[in-house]
């Protein structure tokens, strides 16, 4: 039968996804060459890193070379696969996939085929709000996680010398080429663009907080390729099923949103001109070019995609099979910690904190630690849980999150230490600072204050936010600076720079009353419960305390003059 566009009635979206986590081992997975994956040998960090350095007789297939295996490779595909609640092979082997490329040294990669370390998990993914945000309201979907099996990355080619100096032709750079990588394969479950986003960054935050990958995606720590189809139904009832498109090597959330977006609004048109079906042979491997259709984007064929039988898979005879006992298991999942997930709703549980303020503080691994080991500082100095808990999200939300922005920087890279933003809060709290003041001393803190390295030793961090401050990874239960001590040198700052409010309750008398004389329609209303009003009446108080006074002390002494709250 000919069919036309008017002849499909609807349209369903299936996506299935592959993602490659690089694995920052500090060696390669069957090599003891550094790997790039590994900080300490990123060539972004360390400009002596140059086209093949990190490189080796087995990286290169010398003759005579032979693989051996990298077990902390292992143990972080383990903990990742526990995570995602994954049966863990008992036994799992190396297969040789074989294919040509100029990139691969050896022309086959070691893989794994039909026995993956890790099987059969899931992932709930979270509903997703019209602005992309967690949507705790609705029902979570779960996700089959088919395997995650491990293997060794490809080179790469390089279309211009290092520095952007134009060449004549390619330079094979073998620097990745046997990092160890974990590929996560799902199950074609996703429905949407929204909610495959909001699977990547998932999945990424996992992945960062298990300590097992950077996951600096500009960087290709994490590539996301989804298999995206469709089922289109026709109005006389027939099903029909447009072939499969994989969309290779998408290192944003942006791209992959685009990606399966275009897909979905031009398969069914690709289907109309030529007919083909999902079947054998007819699955396409496709690029995104963001750039194209103007600035729109688009994906762009490379190859049909070969099925397995074509890699020809058989078993590495250089590698013997691993066996993974209870014991290595058990060891491996006493190191998970909490995942952003559950620390998602305990934030918003345990301290009163919005969707929106739980979710900046979770999206980035080092950030939530800062986050927790300044909740825990401010306990120390006597605040509560709770209040603890949310004045911290107060301060690194607004001061801090100010002055990331402007420095391009996270906000454990500005400086300043948790230990330090618990003494602002606690000064704060104490009515020592007013707003305004705290958010300069936080400032002030960021461009002058002590840096700890991760071996705890103390280096001046600089006068200025220019200065470049090392990577820390806090971890939450880290002291670096006792809480006390930061107490007493932040409050000597603050009282060097004329920052301390003192509290003199005449004044603040005085202030208030002169406030409500020159306002008598709002303090009616504060009388009559309507408590908004009462921000005219601070704001008349601070400005006759000429910027000295506590907007907190004022607002509680214009309540308590006014007979209301």
């Amino acid at each position: 039968m000919s069919y036309n566009a008017s002849d499909i009635d609807r349209i369903k979206l299936i996506v299935g996804m592959e993602v490659h986590v690089e694995l920052a081992t500090r060696t390669k997975m069957f090599s003891r060459a550094p790997s790039p994956a590994c900080p300490e040998f990123d060539s972004h960090d360390n400009p002596s890193v140059t086209p093949n350095t990190l490189i080796d007789a087995t990286v290169l297939a010398l003759p005579g070379a032979l693989p051996v295996m990298n077990r902390a490779a292992v143990d972080m595909a383990i903990k990742v696969g526990l995570a995602l609640k994954c049966q863990i092979a008992p036994i799992t082997k190396w297969d040789r996939k074989s294919y040509f490329y100029p990139d691969l040294p050896k022309a086959y990669q070691i893989s794994q085929y039909d026995l993956p370390i890790c099987f059969d998990g899931s992932i709930d993914v979270p509903a997703v709000d019209e602005k992309g945000q967690v949507d705790l309201d609705g029902e979570p979907t779960r996700i089959g996680i088919l395997r995650a099996h491990l293997e060794e990355d490809a080179g790469k080619l390089l279309h211009e010398a290092p520095g952007g100096t134009p060449i004549d032709g390619s330079i094979a750079d073998y620097n990745r080429a046997g990092t160890a990588l974990l590929e996560i394969v799902t199950q074609p479950e996703f429905s949407s663009s929204a909610q495959v986003v909001m699977f990547c960054k998932q999945l990424r935050n996992i992945c960062r907080f298990l300590g097992v990958t950077e996951g600096i995606m500009q960087r290709g720590h994490m590539r996301f390729e989804p298999n995206i189809n469709l089922q289109l139904t026709m109005t006389d009832g027939k099903f029909i099923k447009t072939p499969i498109v994989e969309v290779k090597n998408l290192n944003s959330f942006k791209s992959v949103q685009g990606a399966i977006e275009y897909e979905f609004q031009e398969q069914p048109r690709r289907w109309l001109a030529d007919r083909r079906e999902m079947g054998r042979g007819t699955k396409q491997t496709r690029g995104w070019d963001e750039r194209a259709e103007g600035g729109r984007g688009a994906t762009v064929l490379q190859r049909e995609k070969e099925d397995a039988h074509d890699y020809r898979y058989f078993p590495d005879p250089d590698l013997v099979p691993v066996v993974v006992n209870e014991e290595w298991k058990e060891r491996i999942r006493a190191t998970i910690p909490e995942l952003p997930l559950a620390r998602f709703a305990r934030f918003m549980d345990e301290f009163g904190l919005g969707k929106k303020e739980a979710a900046a503080l979770i999206d980035e691994r080092d950030v939530c630690f800062f986050y927790e080991r300044t909740t825990e500082a401010m306990e120390a100095l006597g605040l509560s849980h709770a209040r603890a808990g949310k004045l911290a999200a107060n301060i690194l939300l607004q001061s801090g999150a100010k002055r990331a922005n402007e420095t391009a920087r996270e906000i454990h890279h500005l400086g300043i230490l948790p230990e330090q933003v618990a003494a602002i809060g606690k000064l704060r709290e104490d009515g020592k600072l007013n707003n305004q003041n705290a958010d300069e001393l936080f400032g002030v803190l960021c461009g002058e204050g002590v840096h700890h390295g991760e071996h705890g030793e103390n280096r001046d961090a600089g006068k200025g936010l220019e200065k470049r401050v090392d990577s820390i990874r806090f971890a939450p239960a880290s002291s670096v600076l006792d809480p006390a001590a930061a107490l007493a040198a932040v409050e000597r700052l603050a009282t060097e720079r004329g920052m301390v409010t003192v509290r003199d309750d005449a004044a603040m008398d005085r202030w208030v009353e002169q406030a409500i004389a020159e306002n008598e329609q709002a303090a009616a209303d504060v009388r009559a419960g309507k408590i908004a009003a009462i921000g005219r009446l601070v704001g008349a108080a601070m400005k006759h305390s000429g910027g000295s006074g506590d907007a907190k002390s004022l607002r509680e002494a214009i309540l308590a003059k006014l007979g209301a709250g």
